[in-house]
Order: structure tokens, then C-alpha cells, then sequence
């Protein structure tokens, strides 16, 4: 009876230790995840104002500005790359339908 009592203390104590560890993982991980759906939604409208600044008469044909869209659209395809995590926490369809033809959210436009 007393080795009964002793391995309920032990793995009570176990499970609270292991609550707390994956209680401090899964913030950790809203956290980036919510830091990642940022940096994505910022380089979003990054990539559609040097867009549209290079569809601009004075600007249409600049090499160095066709250049910089092309490492932008290489950077956006390594940030999507994390989707599934910063997927967590912002709602990618949403957040894109939310923008408005200046390249900023309504919420920015308010």
C-alpha cells in the first residue's frame, strides 16, 4: 500500500511538471507564431507598394527596382514557408481580402 502512495505523489507530481512545461512550450509557440504573422502581413504590403512604385510611368522599366521585387518575392516565399505556424494565430485568406488597393488594411485606412 505505502509503494501505491508513493507512485501516485510521483506521478502527480510528473503530470503537474509536465502541464507546466507544455503550458510554457505553447506560449512560446503563439508567440512566435504571432510575431511570424506579422513580419508576413508587414512584407505583404512591403512587396505591393514596390509593386505598385514600379508600375508607376516614371518608374516602369527601372532594373534595379525590377530587381527588388524579385528578391521580395524570394523573401516572401521563405516566410511562407512558416504558414503552418503562423497560420495559428492570423487567418491568411482574411487578412489578404483585407487589403485595400493603396496596399494598406482597413483597419490601417481607418
Amino acid at each position: 500500500m505505502t509503494y501505491l502512495i508513493i507512485g501516485l505523489v510521483i506521478s502527480l507530481a510528473l503530470n503537474t511538471l509536465l502541464l507546466w512545461y507544455v503550458k510554457k512550450v505553447l506560449s512560446k509557440l503563439l508567440y512566435t507564431s504571432d510575431n511570424l504573422g506579422d513580419l508576413y502581413a508587414v512584407f505583404r504590403l512591403f512587396e505591393e507598394f514596390t509593386t505598385s512604385l514600379y508600375e508607376m510611368e516614371m518608374f516602369y522599366g527601372e532594373p534595379i527596382l525590377e530587381e527588388l521585387i524579385e528578391k521580395t518575392k524570394l523573401v516572401r516565399f521563405e516566410i511562407e514557408r512558416f504558414e503552418e505556424i503562423y497560420g495559428l494565430t492570423m487567418d491568411i485568406e482574411a487578412f489578404e481580402g483585407e487589403l485595400t488597393d493603396d496596399g494598406t488594411t482597413e483597419e490601417e485606412a481607418r
